[in-house]
């Protein structure tokens, strides 16, 4: 049976919502049933913090949500594992259980203290997104839409130390949400495999969030892998084009350009969470309505059907599916 990995997954804000407000067992009774529906064995856990909480209150809010996270497998023990490495995301498949291992959606919870990092690291944070689609003490994100700002700006000093010593510690390093500018600084820095948790091509949908052909070639350089995202915006410019068989397009695109063992599965599924944003966030602002293009994790075998369809070997499904992820977790994290 193939590992299935979902690589980016903004689970822990609403299940820490959910939990302030007296609720228990919510992955259990919210998200397990799609998860076994759609086959999947592992979820990266993104850790995000709204812009209304920043900065006074960015590092409570990261930590609320991993403390969430290990209150939610203590009450689930049979259903639920909290994993720091490969051997426990194939132990919680083994037993039956979804495993969970915890990623920084930016790196705004350190501020810029450097030393903050190894905590996380002992919390269970195995992969970190330097940015978000705003400024940070790292770099600068890929705004949604076009913003009024003034000159963009490259990795920090700060950033470059953030690289070093992730890499040091065994945490992946994810470019999704990185502008051009500090993505090239990250290709110079970093010495080990560098992901793209969640993002598409931009040469088949034109957001500055997607990936260049030159981008996506230095990350399959680097022995990475780019997670398939399936929000409407990043799939097509056209709301009618943004759907499975438009994903499957950027499939295609990366397997022709660098081979299919670099594509993974990055969802970043986003409609059940659209009700937290804030008025305040860019997200907010755009002009077309947001959806996902795959309809949860119970659809991930429409998914699959449609890479069958597209002439796909199961070697290569299983790749996609699971295995690229895997191979880059086993090379980097201890």
């Amino acid at each position: 049976m193939t590992h299935i990995i979902d690589g980016h997954f903004d689970l822990l804000m609403d299940v820490t919502i959910q939990r302030e407000r007296g609720k228990r067992k919510v992955i259990e009774r919210e998200y397990l049933p799609a998860f076994q529906e759609g086959g999947v064995h592992s979820i990266v856990s993104a850790i995000f913090v709204d812009d209304a909480f920043l900065p006074e209150m960015g590092l409570r809010k990261a930590l609320q949500q991993i403390s969430s996270l290990h209150a939610e497998a203590d009450e689930s023990p049979d259903t639920i594992m909290v994993c720091k490495n490969a051997y426990d995301l194939n132990k919680a498949r083994v037993e039956g259980k979804m495993g969970f291992v915890l990623s920084l959606e930016g790196a705004e919870p350190l501020y810029n203290d450097i030393s903050l990092l190894r905590v996380f690291y002992e919390l269970g944070v195995r992969l970190i997104g330097l940015v978000w689609s705003r400024r940070n003490w790292v770099g600068d994100g890929s705004h949604f839409s076009a913003v009024r700002e003034g000159r963009k700006g490259g990795i920090t000093d700060f950033g470059v130390q953030l690289i070093e010593e992730a890499e040091k510690l065994g945490i992946i390093i994810d470019v999704s949400h990185l502008n051009d500018e500090g993505f090239w600084d990250v290709m110079e820095f970093a010495k080990k495999p560098v992901i793209a948790s969640h993002s598409n091509c931009r040469t088949l949908a034109p957001s500055m969030r997607n990936l260049t052909d030159d981008q996506i070639k230095a990350i399959a350089s680097t022995g990475g892998v780019i997670g398939m995202n399936a929000v409407n915006y990043f799939v097509s410019e056209k709301d009618e084009e943004s759907n499975i068989e438009g994903l499957i397009n950027h499939v295609d695109h990366i397997a022709k350009l660098v081979g299919v063992e670099h594509i993974g599965l990055g969802f970043d599924f986003m409609e059940p969470f659209m009700k937290y944003v804030s008025p305040h966030s860019s997200l907010t602002t755009m002009p077309r309505k947001i959806f996902d293009v795959v309809k949860g994790h119970s659809s991930v075998p429409d998914f699959t059907r449609c890479l069958r369809k597209r002439g796909y070997k199961e070697e290569a499904i299983e790749q996609i599916l699971g295995k690229n992820f895997m191979r880059v977790y086993k090379e980097v994290w201890k």
